[in-house]
């Protein structure tokens, strides 16, 4: 990519999107295309067709999807399968229509399977069945995946995909209700603190393992892959190491100075046992992870001191 290369960011207002935006921004690009859900519904073809007709794009980030935990992911799954296929199907053919020279797809770890051995590797896609409370999302974006690959196949277009570990930092969800666990986790600890209470309730049994990339970290791979990567097969991005659900709210109340109890309950769903993945082809291509957990959940914490205290009440 040139620094006056026409580059549009899809979901530009959320977690990963922005973070790809502040990366652009930071590193001099100078001819940046975003447009709020308001503004430009990626959900309707012919809207999405006449903004890249008439914006003549160069290169795409598709970060744009709906996104949710586990709560969310129950309780509106076919929200969830609708949405996140119309959009990334809208922009992607459109982005064929008009001839664009790269897209980046942003994926999720999810994609693989429940049971898949340890750590995720890039080639257990569809070797086993999904875990079921988010796996219409999950069907939703492995068709994103095939999708690109299938116009890379057919019609030679140079469309990459990118499956990003759990994420966290700058506009995250804070919502207790849609979160993921370690926003909500912040929001639960910051709340007790300043309200005195005895004890933070944290989901499931505290056992299963997960790894957290910061934002930026992850924004910093995907310019990395726009600019070094053409091959068809997706690409993994984390840090290479996780860290147990329990010891990662503990980590949490040191960040916040909570000063309680945590109480597990035991009869909320865990989710996943485990979800750490093979990061080897992307540390071979280059790149390497460089925010330590601790580092960057203060950089989340004073971000949602400062940005979402209003928001979330």
């Amino acid at each position: 990519m040139e620094k006056h290369s026409k580059i549009y960011v899809a979901g530009h207002r959320g977690l990963v999107g922005s973070a790809i935006l502040r990366r652009l921004q930071n590193d001099g690009f100078t001819n940046l295309l975003y447009k709020t859900s308001d503004e430009l519904d990626l959900r309707n073809f012919e809207k999405v067709l006449a903004f890249f007709e008439e914006e003549e794009v160069e290169y795409v980030f598709l970060a744009a999807a709906k996104v949710g935990g586990i709560v969310a992911n129950n309780e509106y799954p076919a929200d969830f399968i609708r949405d996140n296929l119309l959009i990334q199907t809208n922009v992607i053919d459109a982005a064929y229509k008009t001839g664009i020279k790269k897209l980046l797809f942003l994926g999720s770890t999810c994609i693989y399977p429940k049971f898949a051995p340890q750590p995720l590797k890039e080639e257990y896609l569809l070797t086993g069945e999904l875990e079921a409370t988010n796996e219409p999302y999950a069907i939703a974006k492995i068709a994103g995946i095939k999708m690109c690959q299938s116009y890379n196949r057919q019609f030679g277009t140079k469309y990459i995909s990118v499956m990003p570990t759990n994420l966290y930092g700058p506009n995250d969800n804070f919502n207790l209700h849609t979160s993921h666990v370690l926003p909500a986790l912040i929001r639960k600890f910051h709340e007790a603190k300043v309200n005195n209470r005895s004890e933070v309730e944290v989901w499931g049994t505290g056992t299963p393992k997960r790894e957290f990339l910061y934002s930026d970290d992850l924004a910093g791979a995907c310019l990395f892959l726009m600019n070094h990567y053409e091959g068809n097969e997706i690409v993994n991005v984390g840090v290479g190491e996780d860290i147990s659900i329990k010891n990662l709210a503990e980590t949490i109340k040191q960040v916040i100075g909570y000063e309680g109890e945590i109480i597990f309950d035991t009869t909320k769903p865990d989710g996943t046992p485990r979800k750490l993945v093979d990061v080897s082809k992307i540390n071979s291509l280059g790149w390497k992870a460089s925010m330590p957990l601790e580092v960057g959940l203060q950089k989340a914490y004073q971000w949602f001191l400062e940005n979402e205290l209003m928001k979330v009440k």
